[in-house]
């Protein structure tokens, strides 16, 4: 499998713009047909880590471009499992990792951006948000009872909340765009059989009960609602530089071949190099070297 090849892979599965659209013609079975097999898998990704790692430590030296990826999916759909293979290479020093659970007291009392923001990665970091700001027009639009514990003024809580959500996300991501956040949304597309398939193995499993939950099958009972949220998310918020990627989940190890995948390009598009050294700091690095080679011993 040639670069062209994975390039042309993600093209299938990157959304920039809401024009054609619809969540409905991304298949979550979809495995790359004949360009990449389970076989090579293995390899691939490996070798995807592996650039990624290298990459990394030049975004770090460079400190000026950020990285920002978030992850969200239905219940069981690998979110976890993804990250952890993805970023299994890179120097955790340059990696903050947040998981966004239900809003607490001092969250609810804030605007609902507060607690993205404050969780923003460094100038030369990966950031890697499992869940987001996006819980705010998906579980929160399906479930808008929750509303009620945000405290919003009645005027503000009225027909237009999801669209106006929307186009503050939209606004959100294009101002960290221009602050220099390499943004990267990953939706990992699993089918509601696969997801029934990871349950009853999750139950059957003895060492996997505990990431169970009662809830996670009262949520598949807002299935529909689910997809219906996401699809006005993403054609809503995808943008060229806040790019969607809409990726099939049934398989994992195609998801987290895809996920790594279109990290490396991103990075590659920056051009990043070491940064250059002035004939000034050579001359002071000239100096340190005499005077460590002169020390006694």
């Amino acid at each position: 499998m040639t670069p062209k090849d994975i390039r042309r892979l993600l093209d299938r599965y990157r959304i920039t713009a809401a024009k054609g659209f619809h969540l409905r013609d991304h298949d979550p079975t979809d495995n790359g047909g004949d360009l990449v097999n389970h076989s090579e898998s293995e390899a691939l990704l490996a070798d995807g880590v592996r650039r990624l790692a290298e990459l990394q430590p030049l975004l770090y030296a460079q400190d000026s471009w950020t990285m920002l990826c978030t992850f969200q999916a239905m219940d069981a759909a690998g979110k976890d499992g993804t990250i952890k293979h993805v970023m299994s290479g890179v120097n955790p020093q340059g990696v903050q990792v947040t998981s966004f659970k239900q809003p607490g007291p001092e969250e609810l009392a804030h605007d609902y951006l507060w607690r993205i923001a404050r969780r923003l990665p460094e100038r030369g970091h990966i950031g890697i948000f499992n869940r987001s700001h996006y819980e705010e027009v998906l579980v929160v639009r399906v479930h808008p009872e929750l509303l009620q514990h945000q405290h919003l003024p009645v005027r503000r809580n009225g027909k237009k909340i999801w669209k106006h959500r929307l186009d503050d996300i939209a606004a959100f991501e294009k101002y960290l765009s221009r602050q220099g956040f390499v943004v990267l949304k990953f939706f990992l597309n699993i089918s509601r059989e696969e997801q029934k398939q990871r349950f009853l193995a999750r139950l059957d499993t003895p060492d996997k009960n505990w990431k169970f939950s009662s809830a996670d099958i009262a949520e598949r009972d807002h299935w529909d609602a689910y997809m219906a949220a996401y699809q006005d998310a993403i054609a809503a918020t995808a943008a060229p530089h806040a790019p969607w990627y809409v990726v099939p989940g049934n398989h994992k190890w195609f998801a987290r071949l895809m996920v790594v995948e279109a990290m490396v390009a991103a990075l590659e598009d920056l051009g990043l190099h070491l940064p250059e050294v002035s004939a000034e700091e050579r001359a002071r690095l000239a100096e340190g070297r005499r005077k460590l080679e002169a020390e006694d011993g």
